[in-house]
């Protein structure tokens, strides 16, 4: 199959999923949520998720544990100390798993995800990658991976990527399934993909190009720069750089001063948030008259709404 005439198949079942229904909490139900069990037919690939998840959990080691607060943010770690936070196979299941558990989420608002022990994520465990290094697997492995990321980043959340330490290969594409990235001094993200003879894999190459454009994303890619926080802040990788402890940025651990820096956009009522990240992604993803059509029915949603007639009666509008 072409890709051309991928693309278009691709466009058209997501424009199908969006406009079946002019409810906009049905439309995105049908986009988000994903079957648990058997074949998994989604906007990117056709695969038997049961299938896959076997062969993963035949290399366990570490796991992905999601915390999720009262204050509508939730933490996403990436613990597996010991491998450098690299994801084992039973770990990226986790990590399928977790995501599920925040596309139900009503009250979420915010996500960040971070690694253990001030070190984001080096990729995958090679012990993993060496076990399931025939083609066929190795697809396998990529398009369960890439549905996991896709979804993390079409959630209704707004999410951020705290990079501590070291974001390599896969780790350094998890970055970029978020929609922010915030690094700290001394840490480094690079696509070391070259190095081991492979290119991104989980679509961190795709989305490398809509952060950074396609001329950077070959930069990165092809010379496996370290991108450290003034070149990431430079490039648009980095979104903004955590001071030192007691530096001008504020006190607190480096989650305490993302959780701080995230509230100034998910202030707010969870449904506000969420519909304006589902717009955004309406907007970043389909055809104009697709993503004005999903921005009408998601209007809807909270026009006349509590926090609406809350607004209206404060006068709050030039505040």
């Amino acid at each position: 199959m072409s890709l051309f005439l991928h693309s278009r198949m691709v466009s058209c079942a997501l424009k199908r999923a969006l406009v079946r229904s002019s409810s906009c909490c049905g439309v995105w139900s049908r986009l988000l949520q994903r079957p648990s069990r058997g074949c998994v037919s989604s906007s990117l690939h056709v695969f038997d998720r049961d299938e896959i998840r076997q062969k993963l959990r035949a290399f366990p080691g570490g796991s992905v544990d999601l915390l999720k607060q009262d204050s509508g943010v939730a933490v996403l770690t990436i613990n597996n100390p010991s491998r450098m936070n690299a994801f084992s196979g039973s770990m990226m299941v986790d990590l399928e798993e977790r995501v599920t558990q925040l596309e139900k989420w009503a009250d979420g608002k915010g996500l960040i995800v971070q690694g253990a022990d001030e070190t984001f994520c080096s990729g995958s465990d090679l012990n993993a990658v060496r076990a399931i290094s025939n083609p066929q697997d190795g697809r396998k492995m990529c398009m369960f991976m890439q549905d996991a990321l896709t979804r993390l980043l079409r959630l209704p959340l707004v999410s951020v990527a705290l990079v501590e330490g070291k974001a390599l290969g896969g780790g350094a594409e998890l970055t970029t399934a978020c929609d922010f990235r915030l690094m700290t001094p001394g840490s480094v993200i690079q696509f070391v993909h070259k190095h081991m003879g492979l290119v991104p894999g989980w679509g961190g190459a795709a989305r490398l190009v809509r952060i950074v454009g396609s001329q950077n994303a070959l930069k990165l890619l092809g010379g496996a720069v370290k991108v450290d926080p003034e070149l990431g802040a430079h490039m648009g990788l980095a979104d903004g750089v955590m001071e030192g402890s007691q530096g001008a940025g504020g006190t607190g651990t480096p989650l305490q001063r993302a959780e701080d820096w995230l509230g100034r956009y998910v202030e707010g009522p969870a449904p506000v948030i969420r519909a304006v990240k589902k717009v955004v992604l309406s907007g970043r993803e389909l055809p104009l008259s697709e993503a004005l059509r999903t921005e009408k029915d998601v209007f809807g949603t909270v026009w006349g709404a509590p926090a609406n007639l809350q607004a209206l009666a404060s006068k709050s509008k030039h505040k």
